[in-house]
């Protein structure tokens, strides 16, 4: 597949098709963005179940989408709001570079670093066989981690930017998982906007 981006950096992991987008939105729009969600978005946080275990999810979140269809993850199913204008033109930006029309937008406040998201991937049945996963950042960058299912000594840490796009395609939520860890450094709050497909 050709560079759908000229700035685009393709990671070229094995079993996978990430890209890397720094920059995809100039920092005065995504300082814009950033104020307009911190401050409009009806943030909550929700129990999730781990290993039997239930507890506050260490972020918060927020969905929205256009087909009114729910997304579960962790025993949590949440039930969309529909797109605001600012997500709309977030989407219409990527979607014009990407050629894939986004439904549903998952949306991830990390106040500090203690807040995180653990191992996984994004493998719900309702993304389908080979979701498409566009990943915007806004405020803090923060380190994204990935690591191989199956060979152990495949691992890579991307640090994500103010403005920057992340797009994951074709098999790589089959054969990788991905986190973004705590940090004891003292830092300011990201939001993370995770476009995908929700059937």
């Amino acid at each position: 597949m050709g560079s759908l981006f000229s700035e685009e950096i393709n990671l070229n992991l094995p079993d996978s098709e990430i890209s890397y987008v720094p920059g995809f939105l100039n920092t005065e729009s995504a300082n814009s963005y950033f104020e307009t969600f911190k401050n409009t978005i009806p943030w909550r946080q929700d129990d999730i179940k781990v290993f039997g275990k239930t507890y506050a999810q260490p972020r918060l979140t927020a969905l929205y989408g256009n087909n009114e269809k729910p997304y579960s993850y962790s025993n949590i199913t949440m039930h969309p709001l529909a797109f605001t204008n600012e997500l709309l033109e977030i989407k219409e930006a990527i979607e014009s570079k990407s050629d894939v029309v986004f439904t549903t937008c998952l949306m991830n406040l990390y106040r500090d670093g203690k807040d995180s998201n653990g191992w996984h991937s994004d493998n719900e049945k309702e993304l389908g066989k080979n979701p498409v996963i566009a990943s915007i950042t806004l405020g803090q960058e923060r380190f994204f981690h990935l690591k191989h299912r199956s060979q152990k000594d495949l691992k890579h840490k991307l640090l994500l930017e103010h403005g920057s796009l992340l797009l994951m395609r074709g098999e790589t939520q089959h054969h990788w998982l991905h986190q973004i860890p705590k940090t004891a450094k003292p830092i300011k709050e990201r939001i993370n906007l995770t476009f995908r497909v929700v059937y």
